[in-house]
């Protein structure tokens, strides 16, 4: 099997689900909040083994909200806030059944500018301005998707040869140097 093109959970297989199925991706994004970056990128994989088969947004949208929590809180919890994150992934599968035929990749599929791609990304659950800049980052750094003008609409996170995002972590270096960013950026509010 080929390297994961993502680096992001620290584990081999959770990484290549990210990097070949994009509603992982996207459910790793929502929980990228309030747990470390790892905890939150392996959760798509946890909810594959649990599942026991591929993740698929209609099946996910409409599994029973109760059942749905239980299986997020299952001890090792997918997220530390699991019946808030269950909620919002369901609210964002069921937006993409509603709006892109239940596919993730529909997303940023034939988008022909960053500004759209960028305003499609703020309409999911769990996206604010922030997150949705990192995933046009993301998305354009890491996976090739790089509509006209996707690097203004990633703003910062989108320049070239940084590190202050997930969009520009390919390796342990990387990583460590994001993480010095944000504790610099942490460190500057503070003061």
């Amino acid at each position: 099997m080929n390297a994961p093109a993502l680096r992001l959970s620290g584990s081999e297989p959770a990484d290549a689900l990210l990097s070949s199925d994009a509603l992982a991706l996207l459910i790793g994004l929502v929980l990228d909040q309030q747990v470390p970056m790892e905890k939150a990128f392996v959760g798509p994989h946890v909810m594959v083994e649990r599942l026991g088969h591929a993740l698929d947004a209609a099946e996910l949208s409409a599994a029973d909200p109760d059942e749905f929590a239980v299986m997020f809180a299952t001890p090792p919890a997918v997220h530390r806030f699991p019946a808030a994150m269950a909620k919002r992934v369901q609210a964002m599968c069921g937006l993409l059944c509603e709006t892109y035929d239940g596919r993730a990749e529909n997303v940023w599929a034939g988008v022909t500018d960053g500004a759209t791609l960028l305003r499609r990304l703020k309409t999911l659950p769990g996206f604010g301005d922030q997150k949705a800049r990192i995933t046009v980052a993301l998305l354009g750094k890491q996976l090739g998707v790089k509509p006209t003008g996707w690097r203004k609409a990633a703003g910062e996170y989108g320049e070239p040869d940084v590190f202050r995002s997930i969009a520009d972590i390919t390796d342990e270096d990387s990583l460590r140097r994001v993480r010095q960013f944000k504790q610099e950026r942490k460190a500057a509010a503070r003061k």
